[in-house]
This record gives structure tokens, sequence and C-alpha cells, in this order.
């Protein structure tokens, strides 16, 4: 089984936004068993990260690390869009625009610590697209197993 679907994601400024709950409500509509959860960020000034859930400072840290990377301002030939703007594209080359997870038994196999992000790298909001690309078994009936192949 498989499905493909996007998820239109509001973002803040310079901002890392969890997803995992949206994620993993679409993988239950789906109703997901075992399989791998392919997420594809449509864009080139926003990312997508695993990291930290519980110390919102982590977050702040690693946006302002990367903004010491890419710093905004006219150092740059790309300027059509902002200061920000290549920045952004920097920081997104820097980081990743897709991510493989696992997912067992219908749940993002995640760590305790871990969540999905999507990391906005421009200085105003923008509406992100995440794709999501799911292949795997469909998740067992109540008191009832999956047989490899069959479902």
């Amino acid at each position: 089984m498989q499905f493909i679907e996007t998820l239109s994601i509001r973002t803040k400024p310079r901002s890392m936004l969890d997803i995992s709950s949206a994620v993993q409500d679409r993988l239950d509509a789906f109703e997901a068993g075992d399989g791998l959860l392919t997420a594809f960020i449509r864009h080139t000034s926003a990312s997508l990260a695993i990291q930290e859930n519980a110390d919102p400072d982590v977050r702040a840290d690693l946006l302002d690390a990367m903004d010491r990377l890419a710093p905004a301002g006219p150092l740059y030939r790309h300027s059509v869009e902002g200061p920000d703007d290549m920045p952004a594209h920097i920081k997104a080359v820097l980081m990743q625009t897709s991510m493989a997870i696992p997912v067992l038994r219908g749940r993002l196999a995640l760590g305790t610590w871990q969540s999905l992000y999507v990391v906005e790298h421009r200085a105003r909001p923008h509406t992100r697209e995440v794709l999501l690309h799911f292949s795997g078994t469909r998740a067992a009936p109540p008191g009832k197993a999956v047989i490899a192949g069959r479902d």
C-alpha cells in the first residue's frame, strides 16, 4: 500500500514548526502499518529537520547558528526577494529538504525526544508544502494479523 499527500503548513518568520502530529494524523487516516514515510519540502528557502522536541532553546540555538553561517545582508548577488532570500537558500542547502522515517505499527518511529520540523529560513511567514509518501503495509484490524503481501 502507498499514499501520497501534500500538507500545507503556515510558518512563522525564522522558525522551526513541529509537524509530527499532523504527519501522524495522515498516517492514522490512511491506516498505515509498517513501512517507510518520505517527507519532502517543495521549497528552496525552507528545510526539514528531525530534532529535539523537549527544550525550545535547542531550536533557538540552531536558528541562531544558521544565521551565523549565512547572515542576511548585502553580501550576495541574488537579492531579488530581499536580503534574507539568498541566506535562506544557503541554509536550505546546508539542511535537508527530504527525510525518510520508518513507520512501525502505524507510528512514526522517532526517538523519545525527536520531532519532525519545518524550518522556515525567511524573515516573513510563508505557506509551505510538505509532500508525504508512505509505502508499506496497511494496519491490521483489531484481533487480526496482516500476512506479508496481503491485507
